[in-house]
């Protein structure tokens, strides 16, 4: 039987400023028409619920020259760093690889060091990162693709996970988390699921 230290998990919730708002609802209102337009296909659903997503995760995922706070990236980087103060190390896990890009630019203002592993890294480059990441404590954070880093991946020195995106497959989520959930792991680990109200 496997003694494992235990998972803490918790909501962390950001709040959409009224400009975020504004820009979210006009996108909820064009994909509510466009949902009646293609008599609500499947593959209709599925592409304004990401695109909607993404406006909540990071609005320059999806609209150019947008220039609107981010409540969502505020509240990440600001968890980041009061874990990184305190010594912790962090996976953050999104689905949006995409949003990688802005998350790591917030990162590198604050001086926090900070790797990326997506689906497009070679496998040779994922094992020489996961063992840097794991050697060094002064990378802090590790952004990691939810679907790259669901399997194959031993990230024990990671005391604290952020999904920046809970995905609908909680198995997958799940998975991910593991990834520092598992043998080797000394600490208590710390999940943490942001969601844009």
């Amino acid at each position: 039987v496997l003694n494992l230290e235990d998972k803490v998990e918790n909501y962390a919730y950001s709040i959409m400023s009224k400009k975020e708002r504004e820009l979210y609802d006009s996108y909820l209102s064009d994909a509510r028409n466009e949902l009646v337009n293609n008599d609500y296909k499947m593959s209709t659903v599925l592409s304004v619920i990401t695109r909607l997503r993404q406006i909540a995760c990071e609005p320059r995922m999806f609209i150019d020259n947008v220039n609107v706070e981010n409540s969502k990236m505020n509240l990440l980087l600001e968890i980041i760093e009061e874990k990184v103060s305190d010594n912790h190390k962090i996976l953050v896990f999104s689905q949006f690889t995409s949003v990688f890009p802005y998350v790591s630019e917030r990162l590198d203002k604050l001086n926090i060091r900070h790797l990326e592993l997506t689906g497009k890294t070679k496998t040779i480059d994922r094992k020489n990162l996961v063992d840097e990441f794991n050697s060094n404590n002064d990378i802090k954070v590790f952004l990691i693709s939810l679907k790259a880093g669901g399997s194959g991946l031993n990230l024990t020195s990671a005391d604290v996970v952020i999904h920046y995106d809970p995905w609908w497959n909680v198995a997958a989520m799940n998975q991910a988390t593991d990834r520092a959930h598992r043998i080797g792991q000394e600490n208590v680990l710390h999940v943490i699921k942001l969601i844009n109200k």
